[in-house]
């Protein structure tokens, strides 16, 4: 079974994502991995993040000050990729290890709701948020923790695979558009470079497993 434990997670993820009630807490998560991607992205380029907002639909918005703009901008997508790829891989290495980024990742949404959170919208969103990694941190038998927190990750991958996509709807808005402006690239080809990405993320968890 755990030869082949990559492919089940990837194939009930699939499934996951197409039933609408099950697939919209991990939408919500690829959304808040992808803002405060362009949170920590601002900070290390030293700007400051003024709010982060999360939606039903599962978009979001990371409003900022500062920081170098073309690196803000392409960090969302690829920082909900390396979010998703880091999620799988801590979680394979052990038990404990596995018990210690959840409890990393809870510290991580919970100081977003301090800092970060202006709207109750967007704190009953990342409560739900919580929870996913809450349940899991609290599971009696810490082999499922390791398990579900690789489908979290492999969820959150394939959302971020998914979402570029959504760019290509001929409005010109988001980070595609953003970057576009600033480096004269064609959106098209930022959404490629997050969709190879994530295929290759994917691949190399395979290749791992």
């Amino acid at each position: 079974m755990n030869k082949y434990q990559f492919w089940v997670f990837v194939l009930v993820a699939i499934i996951f994502i197409q039933l609408p009630l099950v697939s919209v807490p991990f939408k919500w998560l690829e959304s808040y991995f992808h803002e405060v991607s362009h949170g920590l992205a601002v900070l290390i380029t030293g700007g400051s993040v003024v709010q982060i907002e999360l939606f039903p639909n599962g978009a979001g918005l990371c409003t900022t000050r500062g920081g170098f703009t073309l690196l803000i901008s392409f960090m969302g997508y690829a920082g909900a990729i390396m979010w998703g790829y880091l999620i799988y891989s801590i979680a394979s290495i052990n038990q404990k290890i596995a018990k210690l980024a959840s409890g990393l990742i809870i510290a991580l949404i919970l100081s977003s709701l301090v800092f970060w959170v202006r709207d109750i919208l967007t704190v009953l969103i990342l409560l739900v948020v919580l929870c996913i990694f809450f349940l899991q941190f609290k599971l009696p038998k810490i082999g499922y923790l390791q398990k579900l927190l690789k489908f979290t990750g492999i969820m959150v991958l394939l959302n971020s695979l998914l979402s570029p996509l959504y760019l290509l709807d001929g409005r010109s808005i988001g980070d595609g558009a953003r970057l576009a402006e600033i480096t004269f690239i064609p959106e098209i080809v930022w959404v490629i470079i997050w969709s190879i990405m994530a295929v290759f993320s994917l691949f190399l968890l395979s290749k791992k497993s």
